[in-house]
């Protein structure tokens, strides 16, 4: 049985005419009568009564045509499905994300894929460090990545979204609290709060490097797994953190946050692989493209304290 024998029939049964059916199907009549009486042949059963005014389906012709219909509406959107899926505008992007750029970029970016692609689902695996990120897309777990770069595997490839400068995040209670600005050379003393050295933090890099340039290295109190445990640990005045400035988006009483000028400031990139040819990522890219995701904007670091 052939799937346009299904079709030829549904349309004969729709119809209750050849003529019409023949002309609905674009093909002429005696192929068509010939096509049914090879599919009731194969079945072994009439599908169709037959006079010179009228067709009408046997019992089991009823039977046939319900089944047929729903035969046909699979394989209707199956098509839809696979052609949808082929021009990159259906299917699951899975997409990884740094602690805090879920605050600000994860908004950003679904609302994009909501307007430009919205059969466009997101499968959304939060709180992956940059190597722990890397790693995902080299093994094909996510497709694209919120990342800070630098990354060092060339299979990976990526474009700037943000640059954030690193802010001081004290606890309120801090002899800094209160001021304006700090610089780095201030902090020779303080006992830093970072992220544990097995993650190969990007922002660990950039506050070492904040450190050495005002001439001391830091002193590390505590190491915590992600942002919110960072937060947390200097409210419970365990020390003081450098964190990028989305880290104000952070609920969490007890703490202040205070602009630091010559800290360095750390980039925040969307991370592909370099030979993932999907149309869903390259319609994906070219979505959050023509929306300006890539502009790269400052976030601008205000000079009025925050506490939570």
């Amino acid at each position: 049985m052939e799937l346009r024998h299904l079709r030829y029939f549904a349309a004969v049964a729709e119809t209750r005419h050849f003529g019409r059916a023949a002309q609905r199907l674009n093909m002429a009549q005696p192929p068509l009568s010939q096509a049914i009486r090879q599919l009731e042949a194969e079945l072994g059963t009439p599908l169709l009564t037959r006079t010179t005014r009228q067709v009408q389906l046997t019992p089991a012709g009823a039977v046939f045509f319900d089944d047929a219909l729903r035969i046909l509406a699979s394989v209707d959107d199956a098509t839809r499905r696979v052609k949808r899926l082929a021009d990159g505008s259906h299917g699951v992007l899975r997409l990884g994300l740094t602690g805090l750029a879920s605050y600000r970029q994860l908004p950003r970016i679904a609302q994009v894929l909501r307007r430009a692609l919205p059969e466009v689902a997101l499968e959304i695996h939060p709180d992956m460090l940059t190597a722990a990120q890397e790693r995902a897309l080299l093994r094909s777990e996510v497709d694209l990545g919120v990342l800070r770069p630098p990354t060092r595997d060339e299979a990976v490839v990526h474009r700037t979204v943000e640059r954030e400068p690193l802010v001081l995040v004290l606890p309120k209670n801090h002899r800094l609290a209160g001021e304006p600005e700090v610089g780095m050379a201030e902090l020779r003393h303080e006992q830093f709060i970072v992220y544990a050295a097995a993650s190969r933090s990007v922002v660990n890099d950039a506050v070492l490097r904040s450190c050495l340039a005002a001439g001391f290295y830091p002193q590390i109190g505590h190491e915590a797994s992600e942002a919110a445990i960072q937060v947390a640990l200097v409210a419970a005045g365990l020390g003081v953190a450098l964190a990028p400035a989305s880290v104000r988006a952070l609920p969490l009483d007890g703490v202040v946050f205070v602009p630091v000028p010559d800290a360095e400031a750390v980039e925040l990139a969307l991370a592909w692989r370099a030979d993932d040819t999907s149309p869903l990522l390259r319609s994906v890219l070219a979505a959050l493209s023509e929306h300006d995701v890539f502009t790269a904007p400052d976030i601008e670091d205000t000079r009025e304290d925050h506490a939570g």
